[in-house]
């Protein structure tokens, strides 16, 4: 349970790295403070209290005062490496009883007194001067004592014997500058791993090197580069790891030659070693072919990684044909330069096999019928160009299961076979530049597929059906809309973030029941009715979408650009036609029935009748005054009125007093006027009808009754057809219903019914309307009068 502690803190203290301002002296929060690379010559004051992370190293610090960390109760990381401390007083952190992780590698101590705090669970002392490791007599009491980091110019059992309680995880011992060893001192420690960081100068007592093979399980060691001066060296590496219980074991950046390269695995292929390592491997000399012993062996698993080769012309079959006949389950070959690897000339029993980071073309295992034990298969970042090819490579391998060939430049044309085997249910194939057609070159039976960064623009119609998948990553590309799940119907897991969608399918959670989760986040969603059904669907859907809701931001329109979806909304209204179309019909009846209304209760019919009627008047005026007919010197008055008596209260109150102006220059005939005594009543109303440019009828139930109104609206009507002249005008007082008009009053049914007449209003705020349409009607330019009306 301890080593996972020890990571989490250094990733603590990594991520206050990031968070870190390069360019001020400032804490970032009050959880992490980072002063690293700040040229400080001691520790910034006024830290924050809560500060729980504190990275100090890369500076010129000489001195730690306990005033420095005062304040730091709560501190728990604290990293003082790569500076310039000499001597160290821990009770500088007896305010700092929390602290579980630190750091003082790379200084220049050669004193520590006190003791550290018991709750240590990381303590780095390494890359120091001390002279001897006195120190370590004060470690009993750190039970929680994970990693530690030691560095001395002398090494002796007593100094190590009271660290024999402690189970450590990690030790962690440079030796660059080791002058004397006492036989037995490492077997002293108890540590699952031991790290020892050799001289680059010269080489360390062979004590130290045996004892380094008995101390514990897993050991690693860096910087073997001194063989030249010592060529016995990797003699007595061959004669340690042979007698050694070491099951793990890593070299790092190692010089040697090809000769003592393949003596070193033959003896580690014979020891305990099940897990081999070498990282940053430089070899030369001459490469030829030796033979190896490949009986009798432990090891499981073989990685290199970082390889310089510094021999330009060999046979690659010598070196290709050591790691393909190694009767071993797991191979790391990783940024080597290689360019091919041979097929095992037996039956091999690789389960994984990693060459990435290589140079590895289409022809690497075509026909290789022996990996039939094959597992896992990585050929990322190569020089893999056919898809097809590729394909064929694993036909013959029955059970590989895991093929990753991403960040290889593939490509598939059509008409090209492809063949895969038939037991793989992963493949990557991200950044391979591949475009929409590698669905036609899929292995049918995948259940995570990996198509991430590439150039896919659709999935196209009619490929076949994925019926086993239940992973597709499609992030990174330039997808319109969601995949139709008709072409994977098992389909759980769906990437699509980071494409060029903008109006997601509100379909495909309706008909993907199965897909339990999907990344859709930073895509350019067009914010409208689509991804309103979108989100409704979402809300509803039992499937989780992942970075919901902060990765869902509308993009267009520009008027709700980097509103989350989730907080984008939109009437039913806008998005359902039916109800948008029945709302417009209800509005539409709703105003015609509201103008009907309004046309009824302001009588509007009236008021356009009486402005139509009055316009046409002006107009007929207007252009009879500019060319007056000979006509109108014949007449005398502007108009002749014929009533009932029983209407005569309303004419001589009403009609007259408002059509004769005071100035005369409107002349009305009346009958109790202007009749000539002495003449007869027909003759009077000939006459007048004759002189009167027009005629006045005031209509009502009381005028039907009248038998000289008859006769007056008889002449006037004869007037009419007999010079084809405009010159009625019926006022209708009252209303008359049809059935009370006599037969014989046929001509005014006629008339009633063919000639527009003005209704007396009975609102007297149409009154003036109305006597301004009666006086336009009569209003023309008449000569003096030389005569009257004479019978």
């Amino acid at each position: 349970m301890g080593g996972p502690v020890i990571y989490i803190f250094i990733l603590c203290y990594a991520v206050s790295i990031t968070l870190c301002s390069n360019n001020q002296l400032v804490a970032v929060n009050e959880l992490t403070a980072n002063y690293s690379h700040k040229n400080l010559s001691s520790v910034p004051k006024s830290l924050p209290s809560l500060t729980t992370v504190l990275d100090l190293s890369y500076n010129d610090i000489s001195i730690l005062l306990p005033i420095d960390f005062s304040p730091l109760s709560k501190l728990k990381v604290l990293n003082i490496s790569h500076n310039k401390i000499a001597k160290l007083d821990t009770e500088v952190l007896k305010f700092s009883q929390d602290l579980e992780y630190l750091d003082l590698s790379s200084n220049s101590l050669r004193n520590i007194s006190g003791t550290f705090p018991e709750g240590l669970r990381h303590l780095d002392l390494s890359f120091n001067s001390f002279r001897t490791l006195s120190i370590c007599k004060e470690f009993s009491n750190m039970l929680q004592l994970e990693f530690l980091g030691l560095s001395a110019e002398m090494i002796q059992k007593f100094d190590l014997t009271e660290m024999a309680t402690l189970h450590l995880h990690t030790i962690v011992l440079t030796v660059q500058n080791l002058l004397e060893y006492e036989w037995g001192s490492l077997q002293m420690l108890n540590t699952e791993k031991l790290h020892i960081v050799l001289s680059m100068e010269r080489t360390v007592p062979n004590a130290v090197m045996y004892d380094a093979f008995k101390t514990s399980k897993t050991l690693e060691l860096s910087n073997i580069i001194f063989y030249e001066k010592y060529p016995l060296f990797w003699h007595h590496f061959s004669v340690f790891v042979t007698n050694s219980s070491v099951s793990t074991l890593t070299l790092n950046n190692v010089y040697l030659n090809w000769g003592d390269l393949v003596a070193v695995f033959q003896a580690v292929w014979h020891s305990s070693v099940e897990y081999f390592i070498m990282t940053d491997l430089y070899f030369w000399s001459i490469i030829y072919k030796i033979q190896f012993d490949y009986s009798n062996t432990l090891m499981k698993a073989f990685t290199v990684k970082h390889v310089h080769i510094q021999i330009f012309e060999f046979d690659q079959n010598d070196v290709y044909s050591l790691f393909s006949e190694m009767m071993i389950l797991n191979m790391t070959i990783n940024d080597a330069n290689m360019v091919y690897m041979l097929c095992p000339s037996k039956t091999s029993s690789f389960i994984y096999l990693d060459f990435s980071n290589n140079e590895i073309t289409d022809d690497i295992f075509q026909g290789c019928g022996t990996l039939i034990s094959l597992e896992t298969l990585m050929l990322q970042q190569n020089k893999l160009n056919k898809l097809s090819k590729v394909a064929i490579m694993t036909s013959r391998m029955k059970s590989l299961r895991n093929l990753d060939v991403s960040q290889n430049p593939l490509q598939y044309a059509d008409g090209e076979g492809c063949y895969w085997s038939e037991s793989i249910i992963t493949l990557n194939l991200s950044y391979a530049e591949v475009d929409e057609s590698v669905f036609k070159c899929l292995p049918a039976n995948a259940k995570t597929l990996d198509l991430s960064n590439n150039q896919i623009l659709t999935i196209p119609a009619g490929i076949t059906k994925f019926k086993a998948l239940k992973e597709l990553n499609l992030a990174f590309n330039r997808l319109t809309n969601l995949p139709d799940c008709n072409y994977f119907p098992s389909l759980a897991v769906l990437h699509v973030e980071m494409n060029s969608i903008q109006s997601p399918s509100s379909d495909f959670l309706q008909k993907c029941k199965n897909v339990r989760a999907i990344n859709a986040g930073n895509n350019p969603f067009q914010c409208n009715c689509d991804i309103r059904d979108f989100i409704v669907r979402e809300t509803q859907s039992a499937g989780h979408i992942v970075g919901w809701p902060e990765s869902y931001t509308c993009q267009y329109p520009e008027n709700v650009k980097g509103i989350l979806l989730r907080d984008f909304h939109m009437a039913e209204i806008s998005c359902n036609i039916a109800i948008l179309l029945a709302v417009i019909f209800i509005i539409i009846v709703a105003v015609v029935i509201s103008v009907l209304g309004l046309y009824k209760f302001l009588d509007l019919p009236w008021y356009f009748k009486m402005v139509w009627q009055w316009t046409k008047t002006k107009h007929r005026i207007n252009v009879t005054n500019k060319n007056p007919p000979e006509l109108h010197k014949k007449f005398i008055y502007h108009a002749f009125i014929s009533y009932s008596q029983h209407d005569a209260s309303w004419v001589k109150s009403y009609l007259i007093p408002n059509l004769e102006k005071e100035d005369g220059s409107v002349q009305i005939c009346q009958h109790e006027r202007n009749f000539v005594p002495g003449r007869s009543i027909i003759e009077n109303i000939i006459n007048c009808i004759e002189k009167s440019y027009k005629s006045i009828f005031v209509l009502s139930p009381n005028f039907i009754q009248s038998e000289w109104c008859h006769y007056e609206l008889y002449f006037a009507h004869h007037r009419l057809f007999t010079e084809n002249s405009d010159s009625l005008i019926l006022i209708l007082l009252e209303p008359i219903p049809q059935y009370l008009i006599p037969s014989k009053y046929y001509k005014l049914k006629a008339l009633m019914a063919k000639r527009t007449y003005l209704e007396w209003p009975k609102e007297k705020s149409k009154h003036a309307l109305f006597w301004a349409n009666l006086r336009a009607a009569i209003n023309v330019n008449l000569l003096p009068p030389e005569e009257i009306c004479i019978v």
